[in-house]
């Protein structure tokens, strides 16, 4: 999920370039920013007009509580996510964040930037963001 992540925000830099080109310089002005927790959810399909695949649980409301206090263009993970990372031999992606960061109904959280291909190769190009 990490990697994915990482590839998402890659990606929506590179659209965001050809929309600026389209629309105009304000385009360029689009940003996301990640927020990624691990733990257990619930899964299920709401049925309506539109059929959809649905998570529920605390897992998810982490997540968007972490998300909702990153930063544009970052991704940023929680201890438990950033333990996995580490067990995976990938403690090197992970930046702590200076301090910790207050999150409804969660209390104060100690959180990672992961950094994955900050300038480094990948497929023998270099990449930087």
């Amino acid at each position: 999920m990490a990697r994915f992540a990482d590839e998402c925000l890659h990606k929506m830099h590179h659209v965001v370039r050809k929309l600026e080109v389209r629309l105009g310089p304000g385009t360029g002005d689009l940003r996301m920013r990640f927020g990624l927790h691990s733990g257990p959810v619930t899964a299920g399909v709401l049925r309506g007009e539109k059929s959809r695949f649905q998570l529920f649980g605390d897992t998810v409301n982490t997540a968007a509580r972490i998300e909702s206090t990153g930063e544009r263009d970052k991704i940023q993970v929680s201890s438990e996510t950033a333990e996995l990372i580490r067990q995976a031999g990938r403690g090197a992606w992970l930046v702590r964040r200076k301090g910790t960061v207050s999150a409804k109904g969660k209390g104060e959280l100690t959180t990672y930037w992961l950094e994955i291909s900050t300038n480094k190769k990948r497929d023998g190009q270099q990449i930087s963001r």
